[in-house]
């Protein structure tokens, strides 16, 4: 059986070594304390989101935290390609459902798009409250998945904006997909850059409801992005990005 584990604060373990002391308190102490029940003597995982972990012991529970004795520590090695999903802001809560499923997938950060035919707007205060739920969201995904590392939520690109990456991407050897169901060419057999290849990136681009616009989707190929297909079906915004992503890890021997 897997043991639990629990996020600390971003890059909390940079600085620990074996027999250091740690107190998970917060939201996690509360919850391992309260809901988990765990007690002294017991093991459990931490991680700081940044690709560290550490087996502890729980040498002391208190109402609400834990204190912990760092038994080992481990750093989990970036997966090369990076993959990133670009997903179009889309309504009924389907964009933050697909930054859930494809941080369990792997992903290794998220980019929100404010396509042209997206019915949601981020604005202001609005659109940095929804990023930050987003980020939540895939803190919350991590947690349960049990990755070492918390995907980054960046923040919100236009299409002009998303264009330049695409072309910036590109120029560094790595590859930018965007799903199209009026495509031709299969995700399976798209062009990848090579496992492992440092500072490569793939971005898999997912559009809103309607779909992605024409004149964007001829942005982005002009840019050097390739449209693909993932099948004969039309999947939904909260769907596609994950099946792609899964796609991809099989190609590239993340799964498998």
């Amino acid at each position: 059986m897997t043991l639990p584990l629990f996020l600390l604060a971003d890059g909390a373990l940079r600085e620990v070594s074996p027999g250091a002391r740690l107190v998970l308190d917060g939201d996690e102490g509360r919850h391992a304390a309260t809901v988990r029940r765990i007690r002294a003597g017991e093991s459990v995982d931490v991680a700081d989101g940044s690709g560290r972990t550490a087996r502890c012991e729980v040498v002391e529970a208190l109402k609400a935290a834990l204190v912990l004795r760092v038994e080992a520590l481990a750093d989990v090695a970036p997966r090369l390609p990076g993959l990133v999903l670009v997903q179009a802001l889309a309504k009924g809560g389907r964009d933050e459902a697909a930054v859930e499923t494809a941080t369990e997938y792997g992903v290794d950060a998220v980019v929100p798009w404010q396509a042209g035919r997206s019915v949601v707007r981020w604005a202001a205060e609005r659109g940095e409250k929804s990023r930050l739920r987003w980020g939540a969201t895939a803190r919350a995904a991590a947690k349960q998945s049990r990755r070492a590392t918390v995907p980054d939520v960046g923040p919100l690109v236009t299409t002009t904006a998303l264009a330049r990456r695409t072309a910036e991407v590109v120029a560094t050897g790595g590859a930018v997909l965007v799903l199209h169901e009026g495509a031709t060419e299969p995700l399976a057999t798209a062009p990848l850059p090579d496992a492992g290849r440092p500072g490569a990136e793939v971005l898999v681009v997912v559009g809103p409801e309607g779909g992605i616009a024409p004149d964007e989707v001829e942005a982005l190929v002009t840019a050097g992005a390739r449209a693909v297909v993932l099948g004969p079906e039309v999947l939904r915004a909260s769907s596609a990005g994950p099946a792609a992503l899964a796609v991809l890890s099989v190609r590239l021997r993340r799964w498998g």
